[in-house]
């Protein structure tokens, strides 16, 4: 057969947050060669993964009943998204994990994102005027700021910090409180009070939203990355007094996970 032509996005990468079981009853029905050439297929279909162009997997430990294990799956190509993600599921043998939740999302930039001439006018207070040569270098320096920025939203390179958070949101349509009847510019002053709120967790939490508008049952997937689950906690407690999520957002569900190698996983999920 011929290899498909991928099928890839104009910018950004494809998303996938994938959560499951194991059915140890089924597992159990292997005698433990078999069992060992199970694990050893599903570390292959990992590897495998991780060889091809641009794509991340992690492999989680998820916490409490809602799932064993999980990973996360970044990739340029859908048709590569689809066959990691069916190799996966294949590899423990049939019957063996089943799917309790997934979320398909891309990564994307912000349409909120300030503008050269929005930054420089910010500048006024310190003496700095449009044209001017210090307005220049800080237009300079802030086209670079802003390049990594987008760059960073569009292809992320995952933390390996150990706690992982995953929710989808989207935003409220009810008559009062519909986020799209607002212009522009009212939701765009909203969102950077809502920045500024995140930024204050620099160096503690590291953040990635994802699009999925048409894709799933939601508009955002929101990925966070801690080293504590405090301040996991912390932030999603703050973030939610902004009134960008009091009066405007709608959260799903929360799942927590530990990020860990694979023979790490295997020995916490007794296999």
């Amino acid at each position: 057969m011929q290899p498909l032509p991928p099928i890839l996005p104009t910018e950004g990468r494809h998303v996938l947050h994938w959560f499951l079981k194991i059915d140890y009853s089924q597992w159990d029905l292997y005698d433990p060669d078999e069992q060992r050439e199970r694990k050893t297929a599903m570390a292959k279909c990992i590897a495998d993964a991780r060889s091809e162009p641009d794509t991340q997997l992690l492999t989680l430990s998820m916490v409490g009943p809602k799932a064993d294990f999980g990973f996360m799956l970044i990739c340029p190509d859908l048709h590569a998204l689809d066959r990691i993600s069916k190799s996966l599921t294949l590899a423990m043998g049939p019957g063996i994990i089943d799917s309790v939740f997934s979320w398909l999302s891309m990564t994307e930039r912000s349409e909120y994102t300030m503008s050269e001439e929005e930054y420089i006018a910010t500048l006024a207070p310190e003496g700095i005027v449009a044209g001017s040569a210090a307005a220049d270098e800080k237009r300079v320096a802030f086209r670079e700021r802003m390049e990594k920025y987008t760059k960073d939203r569009l292809e992320p390179n995952l933390a390996d910090w150990p706690v992982f958070c995953f929710y989808p949101m989207s935003k409220r349509r009810q008559p009062e409180q519909n986020w799209y009847a607002l212009d522009f510019d009212v939701r765009k002053k909203l969102m950077a009070g809502h920045a500024r709120v995140g930024r204050t967790y620099a160096g503690r939490v590291r953040q990635l939203i994802t699009g999925s508008s048409g894709l799933d049952d939601g508009e955002w997937g929101v990925t966070l990355f801690a080293h504590t689950t405090s301040e996991i906690k912390a932030i999603v407690y703050e973030m939610r007094f902004d009134e960008v999520s009091t009066k405007y957002a709608d959260f799903g569900e929360f799942f927590i996970g530990i990020q860990m190698p694979l023979d790490a996983l295997y020995s916490r999920l007794s296999l």
